[in-house]
């Protein structure tokens, strides 16, 4: 079993798996708290009626009582009734992602909390673009950004200037596309200013020079220019506002600020091969291309820090600008973690000689394992004390990664991933909220009349910073009480991902029984050590030889554990997942060992040949906190492993 020690868990966790402490926080796997739920909606339903009866009391009612006896009604009822009737029975058919016999995606139960506030906010329907049709729901939407900073390392004190800012999106996607929207709105900002040269405010030299300012040089000089216009006569104010956007790549588009700044060229992002692929998205939505999204090699599934050292000396000695380096922080597919402190190194040592660039950290799924980091008071876990809870979690360098959040420029992540709260809610945060009035859109109808001064009343028009034009304030009341009840920290809410670790090494060790069982009849890998809660195994029967052999064994196994709309879902005892090993994610090195491991013939691994350029593995996300139910002595990981052992014929 590559990479992947066999030590047991801590005594002090070994006997008590499940911690009581979570019992109350999900519905459970047997819908074992229907009666907490059922109680709080109906107490909060007749709350939301008693709200609505009170708005006005000296108003008569517009159904009268006796509606409900006319034909009409009734008719309508039916067909409501039956409408929801077939609706209940066709998701009976849905994905059981509430059972911990529920391996795949990343996805599990939806934490108590979260699904209660979405539902008693729901009646309401806010609409979190202002204030005015969202007043309570857009402050808490500001609150869950600066939770989420305090999570991730950043400022989370709203009367510095430099506090943090973060927001909910539909999801991660839509994260990543404003991360690339504020880059390049940052990257571009000190060149239009520099064309239109106010008198007396210092500015870079020439173009090269303000294109590739390190984003905290962007953001002073965008301070220095907003004291600036301060200190000006106010009547002057508006023309050197329309001067400065005259130049902004926002107004000219790509190509008009390319022509007008020939030196310059389109600048390129760099992101590991495990990159999601809204990337790719994002640089064609934003007009910048795909062939200006490089791809940093990797070793072991993680960026490789030397090789993104000798890419950005290359571009730079190109004369070729760098919009961003991606780091991820717990990949889609794998849920490994870059190096991001090395990134944070190679970034300041090009700052240094003038070759600046913003780092985001696309921690769509990792992001929500800060809470293990961190203490109370928002301060960081020293390695060593962490060490204590689990059997190998977390490696020196994942440790590492973790303290170097606080020093990129944005940050994706999920809460409706490893959050547990219901689908969509992903979240942007910047570094420092001052970067964010580059974005400001203005729309009269909407948006009209002086701008807060403060923190929150600034964004309370939160339509101005954000790509969306509607959005759902109850999402944002879902997130926002989840962390009020279960604290962003080791104690609160990270004792549910605790668990999941817990598991992750369960399934390790258990791995490695099921390879012993199985010597004879299987070769069993796991591909390369995990960073989180997601382990992947590869398995090749014993006198297999070909890559291809391999792909069709484990299609067959991923045929047994994938969702078939066409059976009950009880058909299924597990539901898992797969996804392909490159050669290009994996590295040379680490995928001839994990060849050799597998007993393939490495000539088998055919480049651009369907079916065997790569290695079909199975993935496993383990994020249910009751896999290892103590209470009734039961191990679903075990159980898992007794069924794959089923499923492998006897002659494998």
């Amino acid at each position: 079993m590559t990479q992947v020690k066999a030590c047991p868990a801590p005594a002090a966790h070994s006997a008590r798996m499940t911690d009581p402490a979570l019992y109350p926080c999900f519905l459970g796997p047997y819908g074992e708290n229907d009666d907490l739920l059922e109680k709080l909606v109906v107490e909060f339903l007749r709350d939301h009626v008693y709200w609505r009866r009170n708005f006005h009391p000296e108003d008569p009612p517009a159904i009268p009582t006796h509606a409900a006896q006319d034909p009409q009604f009734r008719a309508f009822e039916a067909r409501l009734r039956r409408e929801l009737h077939a609706l209940s029975a066709a998701l009976k058919r849905s994905v059981p992602f509430h059972s911990p016999r529920y391996l795949g995606h990343m996805v599990s139960d939806v934490a108590l909390p979260g699904l209660l506030a979405q539902m008693l906010a729901l009646p309401y329907n806010p609409n979190n673009v202002i204030e005015d049709v969202a007043p309570v729901t857009i402050d808490l939407e500001i609150r869950v950004g600066l939770q989420l900073a305090r999570m991730l390392g950043y400022v989370d004190d709203p009367l510095r200037a430099d506090c943090a800012f973060g927001y909910l999106t539909s999801g991660g996607t839509l994260a990543n596309y404003q991360a690339l929207r504020l880059a390049l709105s940052l990257k571009a900002f000190p060149v239009a200013l520099r064309a239109a040269a106010p008198p007396g405010l210092t500015l870079p030299d020439d173009d090269w020079s303000a294109f590739n300012l390190a984003p905290a040089a962007g953001i002073a000089l965008l301070a220095a220019w907003q004291e600036w216009l301060a200190a000006i006569a106010p009547v002057e104010r508006p023309l050197w506002m329309r001067r400065v956007q005259s130049q902004r790549i926002e107004h000219l588009g790509i190509a008009g600020f390319l022509a007008a700044h020939p030196s310059l060229s389109v600048p390129v992002v760099l992101a590991p091969a495990t990159a999601h692929y809204s990337w790719s998205k994002g640089m064609k939505l934003l007009g910048l291309g795909r062939q200006h999204l490089l791809q940093v090699p990797e070793t072991g599934m993680r960026m490789d820090p030397d090789a993104l050292g000798s890419m950005l000396d290359d571009l730079r000695m190109q004369r070729r600008p760098v919009l961003a380096t991606v780091a991820v922080l717990g990949t889609t597919e794998f849920g490994t973690i870059d190096p991001l402190h090395a990134v944070i190194a190679q970034r300041k040592r090009c700052a240094d000689s003038g070759f600046g660039f913003s780092v985001h950290v696309d921690a769509a799924w990792g992001g929500y394992l800060a809470t293990l980091f961190r203490e109370p008071d928002g301060s960081l876990r020293a390695l060593a004390t962490m060490r204590e809870q689990f059997a190998q979690f977390p490696s020196a360098d994942t440790h590492a990664a973790i303290a170097a959040l606080g020093c990129t420029d944005s940050i994706t992540v999920d809460p409706h991933k490893l959050g547990y709260l219901p689908f969509g809610v992903g979240a942007f945060v910047c570094r420092d909220q001052r970067a964010m009035a580059l974005l400001a859109e203005d729309a009269d109808y909407v948006f009209g009349g002086r701008e807060g001064s403060d923190y929150f009343r600034r964004y309370h028009k939160l339509g101005r910073f954000i790509l969306e034009g509607s959005k759902s304030g109850a999402a944002a009341a879902a997130v926002y009480v989840t962390h009020r009840v279960m604290p962003l920290d080791h104690a609160h809410f990270g004792r549910v991902v605790a668990q999941t670790i817990r598991a992750a090494e369960a399934f390790l060790q258990a791995a490695m029984r099921f390879a012993k069982t199985m010597a004879g009849r299987l070769h069993v890998c796991v591909p390369y050590a995990p960073d989180s809660n997601l382990v992947c195994l590869a398995l090749n029967p014993v006198g297999n030889r070909s890559v291809a052999g391999m792909n069709a064994f484990m299609d067959g196994l991923y045929e047994s554990l994938r969702c078939d709309p066409g059976q009950a879902v009880q058909a299924r005892a597990f539901y898992g997942s797969h996804t392909t090993l490159r050669p290009e994610a994996l590295g040379p090195a680490d995928m001839a060992r994990v060849l050799a491991e597998l007993d393939l013939d490495a000539d088998t691994l055919l480049p651009d040949h369907a079916g065997a350029d790569r290695l079909t593995i199975l993935r496993h996300t383990l994020m249910n906190p009751f896999l290892i139910d103590a209470e009734n002595g039961i191990s679903y990981i075990e159980r898992y492993f007794d069924y794959l052992a089923g499923c492998v014929p006897a002659s494998a």
